[in-house]
């Protein structure tokens, strides 16, 4: 078996496991609830702020990091569950980059296809700007661009320096949201709300520039 082919299958099989880890959690129970997720995070007290990020990495390959950063801001409020979200959202793409990376070690080709070579000269050439700007789009989830950087030349900062800058606000404004579960129709909910769908449409022109420019750039 040639190394391209011997990396794809590591990484195939690290999806299968994360994907049978969840379903066995789904089907025994296993996966909490909103008020147990609070009220364990009410009996650690000052465990649960030292936790939580180490605890974000893990669990993020599980469940979708708006969810978690909406966890932060139910357990710890807006205002300090923003960073520790944020802080738990960067470790996390550095660790599933890594771990793309790793399981395709012994490859020193392109793994992706090559109609996505694009994406990767892309991501190489740009760096932090690259991933800031994919954090800014609409509908694509950052599992997909965490494991597909970690096949491509990308460093590990630009992934770290990317994430933060350009997912902060949508981290703020789920953690926003989370916060005040209790009450939706609340101004805070509200603003949630509007801050989400305001980036939505942002990245949605930023996505349309970004084609035009790479369109451009293509050698006639």
């Amino acid at each position: 078996m040639d190394s391209r082919r011997a990396a794809i299958w590591r990484i195939a099989i690290g999806g299968v496991v994360v994907g049978a880890v969840f379903l066995g959690m789904i089907v025994t129970g296993s996966v909490p609830s909103p008020d147990e997720v609070r009220d364990y995070g009410d009996s650690l007290g000052l465990l649960a702020v030292l936790a939580f990020v180490p605890l974000f990495v893990p669990v993020n390959f599980l469940i979708s990091w708006p969810i978690l950063a909406g966890a932060a801001g139910l357990l710890f409020g807006t205002i300090a569950g923003t960073p520790l979200a944020l802080a738990g959202v960067t470790a996390a793409a550095l660790t599933q980059m890594w771990l793309a990376r790793t399981l395709a070690a012994g490859h020193h080709g392109n793994l992706l296809p090559e109609r996505t070579k694009a994406i990767e000269d892309f991501l190489t050439r740009d760096g932090a700007l690259a991933v800031m700007q994919s954090r800014i789009l609409p509908l694509l989830p950052y599992g997909i661009v965490n494991y597909s950087a970690g096949l491509t030349r990308l460093r590990f900062r630009d992934m770290a320096l990317g994430t933060v800058v350009g997912a902060a606000p949508k981290v703020f404004a789920y953690a926003a949201l989370g916060g005040s579960l209790g009450d939706l129709t609340s101004p805070e909910a509200i603003a949630a709300v509007t801050l989400i769908v305001v980036l939505g449409l942002i990245g949605l022109v930023v996505a349309r520039r970004q084609i035009l420019i790479e369109r451009r750039a293509r050698p006639a």
